[in-house]
């Protein structure tokens, strides 16, 4: 008789390494979906508790409630369709105008751009100076190694087009906004040289901005201007540093005239390079509090120094020049009472390409006096009254010195 009873299948026996889970899954795999959960968790809980927490503080600050629900009153029933992103960059404008602090200001997009750069001390572009000449726009300057010089452009090559664009027409701004764009993208420059048109396809690049210039006079005297503290200010001030005393110079004058500041970590860097450690380089005042910065290095140097400083001095520049007047022994001070600008701004880059500058502390010299509206006081005063008589005092003082 035929055993009808079907045969149980005999079960593969499994590796000590795999579970079954619908007999696709290895336990690797699954330690990876669970620990991608819980992570997933993780975020999603914090979105949740940061979005909780901001609605939070929404409903208990009744400013800020009157704010958003005034914004969505205007939103939801105005007439007529709004632009949101200048409403709601006229409502931050509104509230940095009421600081009434002459350094808490509102950027729009263009001065936000600018300002960026200058402050990163980069840019994005083929590596070119203009200037004005004779009815024309021509190349006054060009970056070594950037795009423009590896293209093949030289000075007072005269430019013509951009990306087809006339230029006869256009203002210095307009110009520089053309030969700008986003990187890696190319640009079609057509210029005349001497009498021959040549078009050249540039690829733009990152391109930074050298904010410290270097000379020796004299064979022993070293000079060095800083125009702004960018945020490669130190390294390039380092790097020219080093250079100059490689060259055996006995003094150095450092220019800060028309330096309007930057950042302070930037000239806290510079400074560490001549004052011991624990020296105070400078103070803060924040909420009655005074926080004393100290440099944090032990590079010293003891050659004579000399700071030239101007009406258009400000800020960094002027953190600079009082911390050597009150702690450097060989130091002197020539030029003109600085600006001024005895405090501290953040900035806050918005959604909308705009941004704002506020203030957030004071800064005070190494001794903790308040320089803000007053300015730093020169040892030597002297008006400038013809081409650089000032630097001309400074190569005579240490002329004296030696």
């Amino acid at each position: 008789m035929k055993n009808n009873k079907k045969k149980k299948k005999k079960k593969k026996k499994q590796s000590q390494f795999e579970i079954t889970l619908d007999s696709t899954f290895t336990v690797f795999e699954v330690v990876i979906f669970i620990f991608i959960s819980i992570i997933f968790g993780m975020i999603a809980g914090c979105i949740l508790t940061y979005q909780t927490s901001s609605l939070s503080n929404i409903r208990t600050d009744s400013n800020l409630s009157e704010i958003v629900s005034t914004y969505m009153n205007i939103k939801n029933y105005y007439y007529e369709e709004l632009d949101k992103d200048k409403l709601t960059n006229a409502a931050i404008k509104g509230m940095i105008t009421a600081l009434d602090d002459p350094y808490s200001v509102f950027l729009d997009d263009d001065t936000t751009d600018t300002f960026t750069e200058s402050i990163d001390g980069r840019y994005i572009g083929i590596g070119v100076s203009i200037k004005y000449e004779d009815d024309n726009y021509k190349i006054s300057s060009i970056v070594s190694d950037g795009p423009a010089d590896k293209s093949g452009l030289k000075v007072d090559d005269i430019i013509l087009e951009v990306d087809d664009i006339d230029c006869s027409n256009k203002t210095s701004s307009d110009l520089e906004e053309l030969l700008r764009g986003k990187i890696n993208s190319t640009a079609k420059i057509k210029i005349n040289r001497d009498g021959k048109e040549i078009t050249f396809y540039i690829k733009r690049e990152s391109i930074e901005i050298q904010n410290v210039e270097t000379k020796v006079y004299d064979d022993t005297i070293g000079y060095i201007s800083i125009n702004v503290f960018s945020s490669n200010c130190f390294d390039q001030f380092s790097k020219a540093l080093k250079e100059l005393e490689k060259e055996k110079i006995e003094s150095l004058i450092i220019d800060v005239r028309n330096n309007p500041g930057g950042h302070l970590v930037q000239a806290k860097k510079i400074l560490e390079l001549f004052f011991e450690k624990d020296t105070i380089l400078y103070q803060t005042e924040k909420d009655n509090k005074i926080t004393k910065v100290k440099s944090d290095t032990k590079e010293t140097r003891s050659y004579s120094v000399i700071v030239l400083i101007n009406s258009s001095t400000a800020s960094a520049a002027e953190v600079l020049a009082i911390s050597f007047k009150e702690n450097y022994k060989n130091i002197t001070i020539i030029g003109e009472t600085s600006y001024g600008k005895g405090t501290v701004q953040k900035s806050q880059t918005l959604n909308t390409g705009t941004s704002i500058k506020y203030t957030v502390e004071k800064w005070l010299t190494p001794k903790g006096e308040d320089i803000n509206g007053i300015g730093v006081i020169p040892d030597i005063e002297i008006q400038k009254t013809r081409e650089d008589n000032q630097l001309d005092r400074a190569i005579e003082e240490i002329k004296k010195e030696s």
